[in-house]
């Protein structure tokens, strides 16, 4: 993970979110691993007089690709081949679902680099797999291998590494073809509910409740289903 390739990722992340033709997004890693996280070399090359307000107002501006995919209105799907580790691992937990091939292990490996974390693994891993685990993985540091991370809930499915990646657009296309505002109301709920009361929730989904049932996609779920025919959503 470099600096100009973290910018890239806002930037292409920013254009799916406001595209309306984009229904999901698929992250996933080129070559043999999803993301090992940042580049130890640049970090040993680090000047103790560093500007610290100023290092901190940009890793804040590359946090944004985190918080692109936990925000944006179209559900992300990490497709996890290989290592997953450090900022990776954080980015693979913005996403909505995870997907990893047999061969991906995830790692947190913040601590054994002396570091404590970066875009946003410290509050999504715990809303993810628990707070006590979330603990043992960044305290102890511990390699996770697909299986496992399935049975603590960290990915949603392991796939042979063969199929990753038509796994990944199969459920791509099954989001794609669900209703658009639905999906992102749905998404919009969930967020909401990881920080609200249950009185605010309740205030949230009866909103976004009764705006989703006058629009058009609603409209037309009904009549394909008392017309026995598939649904074309188009987003209004």
């Amino acid at each position: 993970m470099t600096r100009p390739m973290v910018r890239e990722l806002v930037d292409h992340l920013s254009a799916a979110a406001a595209d309306p033709q984009v229904r999901c997004v698929v992250l996933t890693g080129a070559g043999r691993g999803f993301c090992a996280g940042g580049d130890l070399a640049d970090i040993a090359d680090v000047d103790a007089r560093v500007d610290v307000n100023a290092e901190v107002a940009e890793l804040r501006e590359l946090h944004r690709s985190s918080q692109l995919m936990h925000e944006m209105p179209k559900p992300v799907i990490a497709a996890v081949n290989g290592p997953c580790a450090g900022a990776g691992l954080a980015w693979a937990c913005a996403a909505d679902l995870r997907i990893a091939a047999h061969s991906a292990v995830f790692r947190t490996s913040f601590v054994s680099a002396g570091l404590t974390g970066d875009f946003g693994g410290t509050w999504t891993l715990p809303r993810i797999v628990g707070p006590a685990r979330a603990r043992e993985l960044y305290l102890l540091n511990r390699k996770v291998g697909a299986r496992e991370a399935l049975d603590i809930g960290l990915v949603n499915t392991v796939v042979a590494d063969e199929e990753l990646r038509s796994s990944a657009l199969r459920t791509a296309q099954e989001l794609a073809a669900l209703p658009p505002l639905a999906v992102a109301g749905i998404k919009q709920n969930l967020n909401h509910a990881l920080t609200s009361d249950f009185n605010s929730a309740l205030d949230l989904e009866a909103l976004r409740q009764v705006t989703t049932s006058t629009s058009a996609d609603c409209g037309e779920a009904a009549r394909a289903f008392l017309e026995r025919r598939p649904p074309q959503f188009t987003g209004r």
